[in-house]
């Protein structure tokens, strides 16, 4: 038995979760006007978009792609999760595609808040999936805390993304 996490069962449980977030912000719409103090983010609806536009943006840079302006993304949640749609289905290419070499490559790229940065096409990867992650774990709070509590366990562990 292979006791490895496999970056294709991370990806999985990452598009699974911002599924649950998409159905879930249909039912509840108001949510995404809660104010935020998270990651430059004033409300949830900012939030959303800066989560989806990190995983398009790094999305793209992993298939050497032209990156998009985060100033261009939407900020609507139905527009948003179809976006994160797209950014996924570039994840799963690169990681159907790319050669052992691919992932070792070192991408320089500027960010919004730290500067330009330099790092491997796997620390991208694992950085996009592990970001989301984490801020949708902070939303969850925030939302919980302003009387809008979800419907399902976000922990890894209860998903059926894995045995």
């Amino acid at each position: 038995m292979d006791p490895t996490l496999k970056l294709s069962e991370l990806l999985a449980y990452c598009e699974s979760e911002s599924h649950k977030w998409r159905d879930w912000f249909q039912k509840n719409p108001a949510a995404l006007e809660v104010k935020t103090d998270i990651a430059q983010a004033t409300s949830a609806a900012v939030l959303l978009q800066h989560i989806v536009a990190v995983d398009l943006r790094y999305a793209q840079r992993l298939l050497g792609e032209p990156v998009t302006d985060y100033k261009a993304l939407p900020t609507d949640a139905v527009s948003l999760f179809k976006i994160a749609d797209e950014a996924f289905a570039k994840f799963r290419g690169f990681l159907a595609s790319a050669k052992d070499d691919d992932w070792k490559v070192v991408l320089e790229f500027p960010t919004r808040s730290a500067g330009t940065l330099s790092a491997s096409r796997k620390k991208i990867f694992i950085h996009s999936l592990l970001h989301s992650v984490r801020h949708w774990a902070q939303l969850a709070t925030a939302l919980r805390a302003a009387g809008f509590k979800q419907d399902w366990p976000h922990d890894f562990l209860m998903t059926d993304t894995m045995p």
